[in-house]
């Protein structure tokens, strides 16, 4: 339900926040905390991070203040909307002594609105949606969290050097999978900004029905289209896409695998910040006093005991492990999805502490293509 837009000022955008909370939601939205922009709890825009940018590269990450007035002048930090209807830890069931009979855990965690996801967040959303509501391993928790989810999605008018969504077709702009879209319209030297923003949905049609502001103008949505043109052309980096499900399909002993396993060191990292990971592990504990819980908790490809089944794991190498993430992001999901299963954030390469760069090592298996690894194992699965 798209509508025509209207403009709001900082403190219209404080209405919103507070209308929000006022309807039952839990608002989450940037914060500094820890020296990053993370998700956080938030009262009203007092919180947000005013003036902060964020300085990105490959194994590097930091926050720099400029002192302007601008709330949404920063690329992505570490966490993704993804958790909040994902949890990285969750009870399933459990059962008590003596008869020891199964009881679900419902869950019952508040609805979430989210202020300032990014566009590439919004299609994480959707990608997820793709193995944990349509898919065979279908998810109440995601379907009940990310269906009653509000979702104040703010355009990305300042990437960072390791994004590439542009490539993924994931932004830095915003079309769909939104209740309200903001774009930033940043004032001159310290004055205020102004918000250009859209209604996605009747809910948040509703919302902006209930704030003061003036109807959108050519020219505001002019200097959107300025915006988003001058983020994307300011990507820091790119992913060839053309043929690439096949690319790496034929490629899976290109000695680059071996290069790359030189330097991963299977922490796991790249799999804990990715929104569209969903792998989990299942385990059942016993207390003292007897009470079993099952339950379900985060789990990565790159650790060795993911693959593992009797006799051992499957993928017992690091170079195994590596291309099992890689391939399946960006060929297996569109087999099993119809779709890539990465939405260029770039956040693996900020928070890889090896520094490794998804796309320079596609670029690589470009350039290489056909070659052949000497490397013992190399046709290890």
């Amino acid at each position: 339900m798209m509508s025509a837009g209207v403009v709001i000022g900082p403190d219209e955008l404080e209405q919103l926040v507070k209308a929000l909370l006022a309807r039952g939601y839990r608002a989450l939205g940037p914060v500094v905390r820890d020296g990053a922009i993370i998700l956080g709890e938030v009262e009203g825009t007092a919180e947000l991070p005013k003036g902060w940018q964020d300085n990105q590269a490959p194994g590097s990450y930091s926050l720099n203040q400029t002192g302007s007035h601008n709330l949404f002048d920063w690329a992505v930090g570490p966490q993704s909307v993804k958790a909040e209807v994902f949890p990285p830890r969750s009870t399933i069931w459990t059962a008590k002594p003596p008869g020891y009979v199964v009881e679900e855990v419902p869950d019952e965690a508040a609805p979430v609105a989210v202020i300032g996801a990014r566009p590439c967040d919004l299609a994480g959303l959707d990608v997820l949606g793709r193995a944990l509501v349509n898919g065979s391993a279908a998810d109440p928790t995601f379907q009940r969290r990310s269906g009653g989810a509000f979702l104040v999605v703010a355009e990305c008018t300042h990437p960072a050097n390791t994004c590439f969504c542009v490539s993924m077709g994931t932004g830095p702009g915003a079309s769909h999978g939104f209740d309200v879209r903001l774009t930033e319209l940043p004032g001159a030297g310290t004055e205020d900004p102004r918000y250009l923003a859209l209604a996605g949905t009747r809910q948040g049609r509703e919302l902006l029905d209930g704030l003061p502001g003036r109807p959108a103008q050519p020219a505001d949505e002019a200097e959107r289209v300025n915006l988003l043109a001058r983020a994307a052309s300011r990507m820091g980096r790119s992913v060839d896409n053309a043929g690439l499900p096949e690319l790496l399909a034929r490629n899976l002993s290109n000695p680059r695998w071996d290069d790359v396993a030189e330097r991963c060191l299977a922490c796991g990292n790249c799999t804990a910040v990715c929104p569209t990971c969903f792998c989990a592990n299942f385990e059942d504990t016993t207390d003292l006093q007897g009470t079993v819980r099952r339950q379900r908790t985060w789990a990565s490809c790159s650790d060795l005991a993911h693959s593992y089944v009797h006799g051992g794991p499957v993928r017992s190498s690091i170079k195994s492990r590596y291309r099992q993430w890689a391939t399946h992001k960006f060929s297996w999901w569109w087999d099993q999805f119809g779709t890539s299963g990465c939405i260029g954030c770039g956040r693996c390469i900020t928070w890889c502490p090896a520094g490794i760069d998804i796309t320079e090592e596609i670029a690589a298996l470009r350039a290489s293509d056909g070659a052949a690894s000497t490397t013992k194992g190399a046709g290890e699965r």
